[in-house]
């Protein structure tokens, strides 16, 4: 046993550890450096590419990212594939070996299949990009991430959403082109509808002379439902993208001003009692 160990050259041993920590080393580095002027060109690519041809920033958000993670895989296969060949291991071999056993995996997960597939097809048709309010697979919400295989949606209540891109069968955009902005106020069966009409479109027109984000209107149509206690009266206006509700909001409140103003009721629900009493005579 001592003339075994006696005969092994550590000499060797300690220079081919050496050299191989150093190749290591310098691959490690290299792929930093690659890595981070790879991530600074995608950067700088799409930044140009938003400015010429009037990308949205969301649209553009989404392309970088997906196109940062294809980058790093590739990045990271390709090292791994060198330093197993700094460790003399069969590569050719390997991959095959892994083409065989990924061939196998692909028939068993059909439905990881299916999210790439969908993915790149909402992707490449812009069905939504980052930022947009949507609806997918019974979820609402912002979208935070698009990816080949998940979508990410974030909903009002703060809730993130992690949707698999196979059971969006259907997308809801709506965040693409302006949208509408709708109130609905009730005003007493006994004032007069013409008038509180009048009051209401004056209220309307003086906030879209201060509101930036209406871009059409707002409107009133008229009667829209006669209730238990009420005359329903409809407004409607156009707004920006995602500014409808804070259309609605200053809406409401300038129009119950303007009727407390004039002295027009805006009815409450109410019940009368009637107490009968037996006349015995």
């Amino acid at each position: 046993m001592t003339d075994i160990i006696a005969n092994i050259d550590w000499a060797g041993i300690l220079k081919n550890i050496g050299i191989t920590s150093i190749k290591l080393i310098v691959i490690l580095i290299i792929f930093a450096i690659v890595k981070s002027i790879g991530n600074r060109l995608i950067r700088t690519s799409f930044e140009k590419l938003e400015n010429r041809k009037d990308m949205t920033a969301g649209r553009a958000h989404t392309l970088r990212s997906l196109t940062k993670s294809i980058f790093s895989y590739v990045l990271i296969f390709i090292l791994v594939v060198v330093v197993l060949g700094t460790f003399g291991i069969d590569i050719a071999g390997l991959i095959a070996a892994a083409g065989i056993v990924g061939l196998a995996i692909g028939f068993g997960a059909q439905g990881l299949v299916s999210d790439v597939v969908t993915g790149f097809f909402i992707l490449l048709e812009k069905q939504l990009d980052v930022g947009d309010y949507v609806t997918a697979a019974g979820m609402g919400g912002i979208v935070e991430e698009t990816g080949l295989r998940t979508t990410h949606i974030r909903g009002f209540d703060g809730t993130l959403h992690f949707v698999p891109n196979r059971e969006i069968s259907t997308i809801s955009n709506h965040t693409r082109g302006n949208m509408r902005a709708l109130v609905d106020i009730g005003i007493s069966y006994d004032d007069d509808i013409d008038k509180a009409i009048e009051v209401l479109q004056e209220a309307c027109d003086r906030v879209a002379e201060t509101n930036e984000n209406i871009v059409d209107g707002p409107n009133v149509v008229g009667v829209q439902e006669l209730g238990a206690s009420d005359v329903v009266i409809r407004v409607i206006a156009q707004a920006k993208t995602n500014m409808q509700w804070a259309v609605e909001r200053e809406l409401r409140k300038a129009m119950k001003q303007a009727l407390d103003a004039n002295g027009i009721e805006i009815p409450f629900p109410h019940q009368v009692y009637i107490n009968k009493t037996e006349n015995n005579g």
